[in-house]
């Protein structure tokens, strides 16, 4: 539907856009956008599930590579009263990357910045990060960065953030804050302020106010923010999950949550990652018995494979140890790091004792040894997924291994998980995942409804989610007692606007990936991914020739050569026709007098593309190279 404007056509019958509109603080009337806000066109697209408005405008201002494609999605300038915005720049459809803008007339607080890690399409690419363009534009307000916890969907994105935003300070706990240092040296980092805080404290950003509150999550230091500002209080959930018997013996800070509740919010933004799962979610010691009942059946080493931030799970595995009478030894940089970190701020409790080098595995008896690696995803450079390959240059899998993977594959990782069950399987390993080996660290519906009824917001926003994700959570808001006008599915780059009388989505901005390959910070677009996409499935030909800069005549081949193309006893004689080929496009330049180096390859790729196909029924990149000598 082609609008001309966010204040919608006045003709009948037309639907327009809608903001909502407070009423004494209960509940909301309509009326469109006045037509003054909004004086640039905007493609508009209105979609309903369970009543819930949303915006389906799933692609975004910037493709890989974060340049912006067309204006057909802006931002309306800000009103003359006072507002707030709320903006998900990731997280939102998506499984990582998350990170929120929160925007007054005269601050910008952001929360989060994670990374995402490829799909099977993006060839060659290491990590996906956000799209900074909206806070480059509005860099002057922008007060700081806060962080929730250290998981890389939520850190990840950080030492990339900072290149270009180095002023703006990093706010978060103790062990949050030590993973985000641990990144600066692999990503040459300069000089940053990272302030530390507790559960409990409150940070002034401008003219805003955040105080962190203690939650519960598969990580230490998690925490919620309560954000005030001049239009009301938002609450950012964060991960989370209610474990009411943590490790830590600290549940969440409830009264602190339903203290905001009873003062009143404006906003809540709640992890969506479970809202399709009915129930709670086990508490973190249920795994303690599983843990237990492997460590006393288990003859041999026993290797346990889990996220390296996941401390709790880390913890549980070395009291297992000591249990048992085992030595733990730790396998992979992450790894290496979170356990450094943890246990010298206190997370983890570790008798050095009991920690042996990975090097030394072999002088201990298979019955006497643990050891706790990265790899539970299945990541092809990863500990496991090497030992699993035997490629791993300091520990091996032998006959008799208990291997345990304690976490559940995040969507898109199965088969590389799968492929690596299968290689440890082929070794002669015992494996154990899946139930009874790890839990959540997410709240499923009836933690994230008990966040819902605490909280009481007004207006409630689902983030941390892949979109049907995002629906389930909105319509457990309906069940909460949330208007259903008042529950927006947003998607990266959606732009909600609240004001002292109403609150809506009035436009759409940057929210694509940028994509990082190497060193390579958005320079890999979507033409890069096309070519590595081809490369991957039909190969290359290449057709080097050279010719006299004088005259045109060839000097030197054709000469022909291919990778990923051709069955190796097809080959020669294909590549004896592909030179005959080269050499008849060739004579009919030099025939109709066209022998410039550009032309020569516009005959050489159409000849050659066209006799590959005859022959291959496959479309391989083509590459003629022209030398002028």
């Amino acid at each position: 539907m082609l609008a001309r404007g966010l204040a919608g056509d006045r003709r009948p019958g037309h639907r327009q856009q809608e903001r909502r509109q407070h009423r004494d603080g209960h509940g909301a009337s309509h009326r469109s956008v006045p037509p003054c806000r909004h004086l640039v066109p905007a493609i508009v697209n209105h979609a309903h599930e369970s009543n819930v408005k949303t915006l389906t405008t799933n692609g975004a201002l910037s493709p890989p590579g974060g340049k912006p494609v067309a204006d057909v999605r802006i931002v309306p300038e800000a009103p003359t009263e006072p507002y707030l915005r709320i903006v998900p720049l990731g997280g939102c459809s998506e499984i990582g990357r998350n990170m929120t803008v929160i925007e007054t007339a005269d601050d910008i607080v952001i929360v989060d910045c994670g990374l995402m890690f490829p799909d099977e399409e993006m060839f060659g690419v290491d990590i996906v990060i956000s799209d900074f363009s909206y806070l480059r534009e509005r860099v002057e307000k922008v007060r700081g960065l806060l962080v929730t916890h250290g998981h890389e969907d939520h850190i990840g994105g950080i030492p990339y953030f900072l290149r270009e935003f180095p002023q703006v300070p990093v706010i978060g706990t103790a062990l949050s804050l030590a993973l985000v240092k641990a990144k600066f040296r692999e990503h040459k980092v300069g000089d940053v302020e990272l302030r530390t805080v507790q559960p409990g404290e409150v940070v002034t950003l401008g003219g805003m106010r955040a105080e962190f509150v203690h939650m519960t999550h598969s990580l230490a230091g998690a925490c919620s923010l309560a954000i005030s500002t001049p239009l009301g209080l938002i609450f950012h959930t964060g991960d989370f999950k209610f474990d009411q018997t943590p490790l830590d013996g600290r549940p969440a800070d409830f009264a602190a949550i339903a203290r905001y509740g009873s003062q009143g919010v404006l906003c809540l933004l709640s992890d969506s990652t479970n809202a399709e799962r009915a129930g709670h979610t086990p508490s973190e010691r249920t795994v303690t018995e599983a843990f237990s009942n492997i460590f006393a059946r288990a003859a041999g080493r026993i290797i346990v494979a889990s996220f390296a931030s996941n401390v709790p799970r880390i913890q549980q595995v070395v009291d297992q140890a000591l249990r048992f009478g085992r030595k733990v030894a730790f396998l992979g940089r992450s790894m290496q790091n979170v356990v450094h970190y943890a246990t010298e701020l206190g997370y983890l409790h570790l008798p050095q004792v009991h920690v042996i080098r990975i090097e030394d595995v072999d002088s201990y008896r298979p019955e006497e040894v643990v050891i706790m690696t990265t790899g539970s995803q299945g990541e092809p450079m990863s500990a496991l997924t090497r030992m699993s390959l035997r490629e791993h240059p300091k520990a091996k899998i032998v006959p008799g291994d208990t291997v345990v993977i304690s976490a559940t594959p995040i969507p898109g990782n199965e088969k590389s998980v799968s492929k690596t069950i299968n290689n440890l399987y082929r070794l002669g390993a015992h494996v154990f995942h899946g139930a009874g080996a790890h839990v959540s660290g997410h709240g499923s519906q009836e933690e994230l409804l008990l966040m819902l009824n605490l909280v009481r917001p007004k207006y409630f926003i689902p983030v941390h989610g892949e979109y049907r994700m995002l629906v389930s959570h909105a319509r457990l808001a309906e069940r909460a007692g949330v208007a259903p006008e008042n529950a927006f599915v947003v998607e990266n780059g959606d732009v909600v606007e609240f004001t002292a009388s109403e609150a809506g989505k009035i436009g759409k901005t940057y929210g694509g990936n940028v994509l990082v390959d190497g060193s390579g910070v958005g320079d890999v677009g979507a033409a890069v991914l096309r070519d590595r996409r081809l490369l991957s499935s039909d190969g290359i030909v290449m057709i080097v020739v050279s010719i006299d800069a004088e005259d045109s005549r060839v000097v030197a081949g054709p000469d022909v050569m291919t990778k990923g193309v051709f069955y190796v006893p097809e080959a020669d004689e294909l590549l004896e026709d592909l030179r005959s080929a080269a050499d008849e496009a060739l004579a009919a330049c030099s025939v109709e007098g066209m022998g410039d180096a550009q032309t020569v390859r516009e005959r050489l790729r159409e000849s050659i593309s066209r006799l590959v196909y005859e022959r291959t029924k496959r479309r391989p990149v083509i590459v003629p190279v022209v030398m002028e000598v």
